[in-house]
């Protein structure tokens, strides 16, 4: 084996065993979240004329609150707005014109929460649910092309510890902590450190 190309960012760096390993594994997360900033599923999508139909030209922060919203579903929860838009990463006012876009598509509708009447739930409708169906139907097409050459114990590791490393991942970052009174956290020079906000 040659040595690692020092231009490859998911190339081992310096370091053995344990160290090594959790390098890897941030290097692939920033990796992963660098393409999630880049719309790259979405581009694909594009790419392959898989974005068609009535809703196709909704934003893709629409798609988002869909999934943010089933998945608050599948906890047997319901989303007002503002949880939303906590759920999102994203201000309340761009929650608002989101859900406005899918309330006014179809995709979503509002409930009153019969625990408390003050709240207005978000609820998807059925063409919500089948603009969903078709998005995870491309995502599993996707992942399925990208591990299809793999052999079948690496699919099911990679489901597997995946799978424990969100879940891990999540339960430590709900953990309350102290107040820092700041922001992000910045590098020397006074720029925000893209290794350090997070996932």
């Amino acid at each position: 084996m040659g040595p690692a190309d020092p231009a490859d960012p998911m190339a081992p760096a310096g370091g053995t065993g344990a160290d090594e390993g959790t390098a890897a594994i941030e290097r692939a997360v920033v990796a992963l979240r660098r393409a999630q900033r880049r719309r790259n599923l979405a581009r694909l999508s594009e790419r392959r004329a898989e974005r068609t139909g009535e809703h196709a030209a909704l934003p893709d922060g629409v798609f988002d609150l869909l999934d943010v919203v089933e998945s608050a579903t599948e906890r047997g929860e319901a989303l007002t707005v503002t949880e939303a838009a906590a759920a999102l990463g994203v201000d309340q006012p761009r929650a608002s014109r989101l859900a406005a876009q899918a309330l006014q598509a179809g995709l979503l509708r509002r409930e009153a929460d019969q625990r408390d009447g003050r709240r207005s739930l978000l609820t998807l409708t059925g063409d919500g649910r089948t603009a969903l169906a078709r998005i995870h139907d491309f995502r599993h097409r996707v992942v399925a092309e990208t591990v299809a050459e793999w052999p079948p114990e690496d699919r099911d590791a990679l489901a597997r510890l995946l799978t424990r490393f969100v879940r891990d991942f999540t339960h430590l970052a709900e953990q309350p902590g102290p107040p820092t009174g700041r922001g992000h956290d910045r590098s020397p020079g006074g720029a925000v450190d893209e290794h350090s906000e997070g996932l």
